[in-house]
Order: C-alpha cells, then structure tokens, then sequence
C-alpha cells in the first residue's frame, strides 16, 4: 500500500456526508479539507464527521492551494461549473456530483479543461454499480434485442418533492430534471453506448411546486417538477423520456428497449411515494421474444446484492486516481447526458424542437 489519498471536500450538504462515509471505510484515504461559502459549515462538517486534523476553509480556492490528490465537488449545481474548472487548472482529479452542470457550454468547457490538463473529471452516478445495471448493458451489447429503435425512460414519484436549494433556479439551474432525471437518461444512454443527441422536443410544468397545497414553499418554487421529452438520436433511435417529482399516478411506467429481435422492460426497486425512479436499484428485468412463432416472456433473473453502490463509486474514483487510470465516469461521456438536459430546458421555454449541437472537443 502506498501512500494515502489526500482529499478535499467542496460543499457540506447533505450529499457530502455520503462522499465521507465512504472514504472514511478506506483505510489508504485521508480527508484533509473542507470548504464551503457558508460561515462554519466547514468546520461544523469537520467535528460532526470527526475528521481529526482536517482544515475548514469558506473559499474553495484556499483548499485548492493544498497538497491534494483529488477533491469531491458537493456544491449546489449552480457551483459545479466553477469549482470543477478551478480544481482541474489546480492539478487536481475530480469526483463530481450529478448533474454535471447546469448548461452545455459550461459542460464542455469543462470537458476541454480537463483534456488539457490531464486531470481527471469523473461524474457521480452510482446506480451504474448495481450489478443488475451491468446485466441490463450486456443483454443490449449482446445482440439479443437486434437493432434497438426505441427506448423509454423515466419514472416519477407520486410525490417526491425536495425543497431548500433544490427548488431555486439560480442555486439548482433544473428541477426534476437535473435531480432524478440525469439518472434515467444515464440508464438509458450507459446501455446503448451513449449515442449522440441530434433533436429534442419537450415539455416541462411545475403545477404541484408551486402549489401550497402540495409543497411548503411554494413561493420559492421556479423551476420545474415534471417533463416529458422525445430525443433523436443518430443511427435512426428515438428516445421517450419523461420524469416527475409529483403526479396524480402510481406511475410513469417502465423502462423499455424496443429492438427488430426481442423487446426489454425494466422496473425500478422501491415502493411508496418517494419510489419509481432510477436513483435506486433494479426491481425486474423481462425479455420479450418469440420461440419457435410462440410470444413468450423470459424474466431474468435479479442479482441480490448487498452492495453500497454509493461507496463503490467514491471508491472506483480512489482506485483510478491511484493507479493513474482514466475516469470510470467520465466527463466527455456525460457531456451528452447534460447536452439532452441543456435541449429540454430551451425546448420547453421555447415550446418547439431545437437540435442539440455538441461541438468537437
């Protein structure tokens, strides 16, 4: 064993505490700084997950200036752009929080960064490490379903609504979207190699936010709690996409391949209000086929896991900064996820298709 990782924090919310836990489980992993603009979160952080010797700073860019391997950026999404771009130019490898960003540009600006520094920028998206996930990707590659042309995605909470800086356009940029929606398109877009984007027509609301009936701070409200998009993709594939913070419904459906050989449905994990989106497990997974002209319908079967999937990323970004290996998420690939985010969002304002332009990089 070499020498430990040295890692800063950016950002004490909520979502920080997991990037802790996880690199505390590691014995080769030190977290030697926590920064946040707050006036003492930093140091709050610090005593609550007991990080003996850890520096408190309120300007990133102070913990930037020490000797780190790599940083975990737990900012609110708004902040992700400018921390990203100021750690990578700072020599240091990045585990980022989803969504990447809140804009295309800002996503490839950052994707440009970090090729020219030789830095990595790796994108958080757990739900990858569920090895039912892995199953799902290699039934796509393996030909079973012939030639993919449409798949649906998505899901929603019947009621699932955060609040604080999640519902605030100039803190978050999106709402459902960029929280649980990023999860689904990832789904979808790991599976099936992640294709490139061409078109997108979308629709978004925000008719139980902004109530206060169904939310307490519906004053706040501005961004938007449902939407349903179709995206284009090249190589003649089309994709239904659609998520929900909150509904009059159980449920948006599964998620389905369409393919010239054999069809695939997926369910989420989960039940209750908060369920029925990507950001957790695997509930089933069903092949539609014909057997000698019969229609039949194969399940396959689930892998029981007890893994932390959580973790397991924090952890493959450890192991890849040691070994001086690519990122396993990394920011390029994204790029595409948050150039489909980037489309919703100015179709839905524009009420119109717009294409999606992703420049060379």
């Amino acid at each position: 064993m070499g020498r430990a990782i040295r890692i800063g924090i950016i950002g004490s919310g909520g979502i920080a505490g997991g990037h802790v836990e996880a690199y505390k489980r590691m014995e080769d992993v030190e977290v030697v700084a926590v920064a946040d603009i707050m006036p003492g979160r930093a140091e709050q952080f610090i005593q609550r997950w007991d990080l003996q010797g850890a520096a408190a700073y309120e300007d990133h860019r102070q913990l930037l200036e020490l000797d780190l391997d790599g940083v975990s950026i737990c900012t609110p999404n708004v902040a992700h752009y400018q921390t990203t771009i100021d750690a990578l130019n700072a020599g240091k490898h990045v585990m980022l929080e989803k969504p990447m960003s809140v804009t295309l540009e800002e996503a490839v600006d950052m994707v440009q960064v970090a090729k020219k520094t030789g830095f990595m920028l790796n994108v958080g998206f757990q739900p990858r490490y569920d090895p039912n996930m892995s199953t799902i990707k290699k039934m796509v590659e393996s030909g079973q379903l012939g030639k993919v042309y449409y798949v649906e995605t998505g899901g929603g909470r019947r009621r699932g609504m955060p609040g604080g800086s999640f519902i605030r356009q100039e803190i978050a940029g999106a709402g459902a979207m960029a929280d649980i929606g990023c999860y689904s398109l990832d789904l979808a877009l790991n599976t099936l190699g992640y294709p490139k984007p061409l078109t997108v027509s979308a629709y978004t609301s925000n008719y139980f936010g902004t109530n206060p009936k169904y939310h307490g701070e519906a004053p706040k409200f501005d961004v938007e709690d449902f939407g349903v998009a179709i995206v284009r993709f090249e190589g003649d594939l089309v994709l239904n996409f659609k998520t929900s913070w909150a509904m009059h419904m159980d449920t948006l459906g599964a998620t389905m391949f369409l393919g010239t050989d054999a069809g695939m449905k997926v369910t989420p994990a989960g039940k209750g209000p908060w369920s029925g989106v990507w950001d957790g497990s695997v509930g089933s997974i069903s092949l539609f086929h014909d057997i000698h002209g019969h229609h039949t319908e194969s399940a396959i079967p689930i892998v029981e896991h007890k893994l932390n999937v959580f973790e397991e990323k924090v952890k493959d970004f450890v192991r890849a900064v040691r070994a001086g290996e690519p990122a396993p998420i990394p920011g390029e690939q994204i790029l595409r996820n948050q150039a489909i985010l980037d489309g919703i969002m100015r179709s839905s304002q524009l009420k119109r298709e717009v294409e999606i332009v992703i420049p060379e990089l």
